[in-house]
C-alpha cells in the first residue's frame, strides 16, 4: 500500500508538471561577487563554491558576461527592465553623490514607476512572482518589490546592505521580513529557505523566483565555523596581498588586493553557495529542474580597493566602482533545459540588460516597449549575437576610488573615456585582459571609430556628465 501511495503521488505530480508547459525561472543575483570569486571561473579560487560550479557544469558559463554598471543599483535596474540605467540617470548606487575634483552628474535614486519590470511582464502570462533579499531601487514603499510586480517580497527595501539588527544574523529587524527568525539564524540561509518554500508551494503554476542576496556585500561578517575553516586555509597561502592602484580622489595612497585569502569573505562566499545549493536541490526534489531556467550572476565586480578590500579580481584590473574589467565583468551562468548544453562555455559578450528580453522570449511575452538588451537564446544555443557593441556610463566618483568615465566594447576591443579630462585608453582584451597596454596612440583609427560610436550612444540615451566645481570646468563630449 505504501508503494502504491508513493506511485500515485508521483504520477499526480508528473501530471501537474506536464500540464504546466511554461518554463519557470530562478534568478540568483549575488551582491559584489567578483568574476574570479567562483571555482568555475578560477581554478585557483581560494573560496569554495561547489554548488555554483555544479550549476556551471549543468548549463552554460559565459566568460565575457557583464554588469551594466560597476555599482549595484544601476545594474539592478537594468536586470529588472532590460534597459541601460543611463536612460533614467540611475547611474550610481542609490543615493551616491560623492564629489571629487568636479561635481558628479545628476542622479535619479529610484526606478521610475512607469518602468515595466520582468515580474510585471510575467504576471501578464499567469506567473507567480517572488522576490527575496536586496532591492535598493527606491527609498519608499511604492518602489519596493511588492509594488513592482512581485507577489511576495522577503527583505527587499531601500537599504543597500543588511545594516539593521544583527546584520547577517537574526534578529535582522528588516522592515520587509515580517516574521523574524530565531536568534542567530543566518540571512543567506533564511532567504534560501523562503525561496525553496515558494517553489514548493507553486509547483503547479509557472513562477519567477528572484533570489537577490545581500551577500557578499559589507559588513564583512561570516558564520564563525566557516571563518575558522578559512583562517586555517589562509595560513597556508603565501604571497604579496596588496599592490598600488591609481589615485582618483583623496590624498591617501590607494591599494588593491591581489591575493585571495580573506577568511571572513571566504566564509560569506561559501555560505552564499550553500544557499544556492538549497534552492537548486528544491528544484530537483520537486521534479521542476527540467522545466526551470536558472540564471546566476552578480551586480558588479568584487570589492578590491576599499571597505576592507576583501577579494582579488586578478588578472582583471580594478574592482567594484571601476569601469575596468574587475568592476564590470561578472560571473554569468545560464541553465536552460533543452537549449543549453551541459558544461558549455561561451565567450560571447552579454550584459545584465539581456536578462529581461531573454526571460520574456522564453515565456512567450511580447515586449511592446523599448529595451536595450537582446534575447540570448542564439548564444545559449552556441551561436553569436547580432550586436555590435556594449556600453557603460559612470559619471561619478565611486566609494571605491573608480574614475568617472565611460566605456564601449566592440569585439575584442574596449575603449575607456575619462570624464575629468577626456583622455581615452584602448585595450585589446583578448591579448591584455588586465588592461595595461594602451593602444590608443598605436591604433588611432580604431580608437576614433569607437569613440565616435560611444558619443553617439551618449546622445541616444541622454547621458549626463560631470559639472563645474570651485570654478573648475570638466571636459564635455
Amino acid at each position: 500500500m505504501k508503494s502504491l501511495f508513493c506511485l500515485v503521488v508521483l504520477m499526480t505530480a508528473t501530471i501537474a508538471h506536464a500540464a504546466n508547459t511554461q518554463p519557470n525561472f530562478v534568478v540568483f543575483l549575488v551582491d559584489d561577487l567578483g568574476f574570479m570569486d567562483i571555482g568555475a571561473n578560477n581554478p585557483n579560487c581560494f573560496y569554495e563554491t561547489p554548488n555554483i560550479d555544479a550549476l556551471s557544469d549543468s548549463g552554460m558559463r559565459f566568460t565575457n558576461g557583464y554588469a551594466a554598471n560597476p555599482v549595484c543599483s544601476p545594474t539592478r535596474y537594468s536586470l529588472m527592465t532590460g534597459k541601460y540605467p543611463t536612460r533614467v540617470q540611475a547611474t550610481n548606487f542609490f543615493s551616491g553623490k560623492r564629489s571629487g575634483k568636479f561635481n558628479p552628474a545628476p542622479l535619479n535614486s529610484k526606478m521610475p514607476l512607469d518602468e515595466v519590470t520582468i515580474a510585471q511582464a510575467l504576471k501578464e502570462k499567469g506567473y507567480a512572482t517572488f522576490f527575496a533579499g536586496k532591492w535598493h531601487l527606491g527609498e519608499t514603499e511604492e518602489y519596493f518589490p511588492q509594488n513592482r510586480g512581485f507577489d511576495v517580497n522577503i527583505g527587499g527595501h531601500s537599504g543597500g546592505g543588511p545594516y539593521t539588527g544583527k546584520k547577517y544574523f537574526a534578529p535582522f529587524k528588516n522592515p520587509q521580513i515580517k516574521q523574524e527568525s530565531p536568534e542567530g539564524d543566518h540571512l543567506p540561509d533564511r532567504l534560501a529557505r523562503e525561496t525553496a518554500h515558494f517553489i514548493d508551494e507553486h509547483q503547479e503554476q509557472p513562477f519567477l523566483a528572484y533570489l537577490s542576496f545581500y551577500s557578499v556585500h559589507t559588513p564583512l561578517i561570516g558564520r564563525p565555523d566557516l571563518v575558522e575553516k578559512y583562517k586555517l586555509k589562509a595560513a597556508s597561502v603565501s604571497g604579496q596581498e596588496f599592490a598600488s592602484e591609481e589615485q582618483v580622489f583623496g590624498d591617501q595612497p590607494r591599494q588593491v588586493r591581489i591575493l585571495q585569502k580573506h577568511a571572513v569573505y571566504a566564509a560569506m562566499v561559501e555560505a552564499m553557495d550553500l544557499a544556492v545549493g538549497k534552492v537548486l536541490k528544491q528544484l530537483e526534489d520537486t521534479g521542476l529542474a527540467d522545466n526551470t531556467v536558472v540564471v546566476f550572476t552578480s551586480d558588479n565586480g568584487g570589492l578590491s580597493t576599499s571597505e576592507g578590500s576583501p577579494t582579488s579580481n586578478l588578472p582583471l584590473r580594478g574592482g567594484k566602482g571601476w569601469i575596468y574589467e574587475g568592476g564590470i565583468r561578472e560571473p554569468w551562468i545560464v541553465r536552460y533545459p533543452g537549449v543549453t548544453t551541459p558544461g558549455a562555455v561561451s565567450d560571447v559578450p552579454i550584459c545584465s540588460i539581456d536578462l529581461f528580453p531573454t526571460i520574456a522570449a522564453a515565456a512567450d511575452v511580447t515586449i511592446d516597449h523599448q529595451v536595450d538588451g537582446i534575447d540570448l537564446r542564439p548564444a545559449l544555443e552556441g551561436q553569436t549575437l547580432d550586436r555590435e557593441a556594449l556600453y557603460w556610463h559612470y559619471p561619478h566618483y565611486s566609494n571605491q576610488g573608480g574614475i568617472p568615465g565611460g566605456a564601449i566594447r566592440m569585439g575584442d576591443f574596449k575603449l575607456i573615456e575619462r570624464y575629468e579630462d577626456g583622455r581615452i585608453h584602448l585595450y585589446n582584451l583578448q591579448d591584455d585582459i588586465g588592461e595595461r597596454i594602451d593602444l590608443a596612440e598605436k591604433m588611432p583609427e580604431q580608437a576614433n571609430r569607437m569613440r565616435t560610436q560611444l558619443h553617439q550612444w551618449y546622445q541616444s540615451v541622454d547621458a549626463k556628465f560631470l559639472s563645474e566645481k570651485d570654478g573648475l570646468t570638466p571636459w564635455k563630449p
